[in-house]
């Protein structure tokens, strides 16, 4: 039997105390989402070793809140890597401009479908991206920071055949060796990480891309943020996804450590808060409830709603709790 992982308790105290007089952190490492609601219903955000997933129906921003919250992290002066299986590097480049375009100029910045136009149109040569900002709120200033960012932010494009579990490790321990730094971890999707067992059925694949995350979040002391995908069941409209309602849900449920279910705050809120005020609707709908499915070392069942700012390519980062009833199905107004 191998005892390379044993240690005695003694010995873990031992560990402690010398890591604790060498100035550095003894218990897990955080990392401030920067959605300052949820950082605060997290006791400060994710945690080194957690797995945490973020799932959704199509539509509700999963990549833009995935892609916010690693901006976040790394302007903050940490450090993050974002796995790519959906998007390719320039529509992400496109959207981090945007988004940070709206930290300088708030409202008025340069919306995403100006700046998809401006790398689109074909300019002189000699043209950089910032001159082809140029004239656009907050344009150029984002270029500016997401340059200077530039070397802690990671964005790797990743391949359903190619990019498995072992390629995953290897890019995270390569990250950490150049940069001294374990990065936050951000996987976009779980389901499409490759498995080379394709006689298995996929509740096992995904049981063992859930694992093996989880393993890697452990062993390399780092978050690992991924974002799920949903049974069909779970698609059609004014449905509110659950936990039971992830493909592959009984691993997924089982190793998370933190599960976060998004859902447009209009399909789940009671027919009562509608009825009595017909302009709610509109208000509604520019808002996502997320919710706080499971938390493995916190409080959960806590309901979030952040405003949708798509055009820029961001949610409104402050957030808030719930206040109206919530339910499960979509509701009707007559």
């Amino acid at each position: 039997m191998s005892t390379e992982r044993l240690q005695s308790l003694t010995d873990l105290i031992g560990a402690t105390d010398a890591t604790i007089r060498a100035g550095s952190v003894a218990g897990a490492r955080v990392w401030p989402t920067g959605f300052h609601a949820l950082d605060k219903a997290l006791s400060g955000g994710l945690r080194s070793g957690e797995l945490v997933l973020l799932g959704g129906q199509q539509g509700l921003g999963k990549t833009t809140f995935a892609l916010q919250l690693m901006r976040n992290v790394v302007s903050a002066g940490r450090t993050a890597v974002y796995f790519s299986f959906e998007h390719d590097t320039h529509t992400l480049l496109e959207r981090l401009i945007s988004l940070e375009a709206a930290e300088h100029a708030g409202l008025n910045g340069v919306p995403l479908h100006q700046v998809r136009e401006r790398f689109e149109v074909r300019h002189g040569q000699s043209e950089s991206l910032a001159d082809r900002l140029a004239g656009s709120p907050g344009g150029p200033e984002a270029v500016a920071v997401l340059r200077d960012l530039g070397g802690r932010l990671h964005v790797h494009r990743s391949s359903g055949v190619h990019t498995d579990l072992a390629q995953i490790r290897s890019v995270v321990e390569a990250i950490r060796e150049a940069t001294g730094e374990a990065p936050l971890v951000l996987v976009d999707y779980l389901q499409k990480v490759a498995v080379g067992t394709d006689h298995v059925g996929e509740d096992a694949q995904v049981a063992q891309v859930a694992e093996g995350l989880k393993e890697l979040a452990l062993e390399l002391a780092v978050p690992v943020a991924a974002i799920v995908a949903a049974e069909k069941s779970a698609l059609k409209p004014g449905m509110r996804m659950r936990a039971r309602h992830l493909r592959g849900s009984s691993a997924l449920a089982y190793e998370a450590d933190i599960v976060l279910l998004m859902a447009e705050k209009f399909d789940v809120v009671a027919r009562h808060h509608l009825v009595y005020d017909l302009g709610n609707a509109d208000r509604f709908r520019r808002w996502v409830v997320v919710t706080i499915e499971k938390n493995r070392n916190g409080v959960d069942k806590v309901e979030l709603e952040f405003h949708k700012r798509f055009e820029q390519s961001r949610f409104d980062p402050e957030g808030r709790e719930v206040t109206e009833q919530l339910v499960e199905e979509r509701v009707f107004v007559d």
